[in-house]
């Protein structure tokens, strides 16, 4: 098996990150505050985007944002929430398409690892 520069730490991160976005509400979640680019939305909205409301959204909001991947803030009497680790879902991507084909013994022409 090849082995690749991928430290312990950094794979027990990225597990953990994976682990957050394990659920189908989460990803919906997330998919959506991603859509709505840096302004983000409001809870009401964000609930009515997803059909996730109530405890249910603020328990998936919790582990997002545990996650590093969402960010919520107060303003006035809304709660807006953002996706904010786009870098974080790119590095997730590429950790995925780098480890492709790594212990393949065949070049594939569409795949490159750095």
């Amino acid at each position: 098996m090849k082995q690749t520069d991928i430290t312990d730490a950094d794979l027990a991160v990225t597990a953990s990150t994976f682990a957050a976005l394990g659920s189908e509400q989460r990803l919906a979640v997330l998919r959506s505050l991603v859509r709505a680019g840096p302004e983000g939305l409001s809870i009401g909205s964000l609930g009515d985007r997803t059909g996730v409301t109530g405890s249910t959204l603020t328990h998936h909001m919790k582990i997002l944002t545990q996650a590093g991947l969402v960010r919520q803030e107060k303003q006035g009497r809304s709660i807006i929430c953002a996706a904010v680790a786009y870098d974080e879902l790119r590095s997730l991507s590429e950790f995925l398409l780098r480890e492709c084909c790594a212990d393949s013994a065949t070049h594939h022409e569409d795949h490159t690892h750095d």
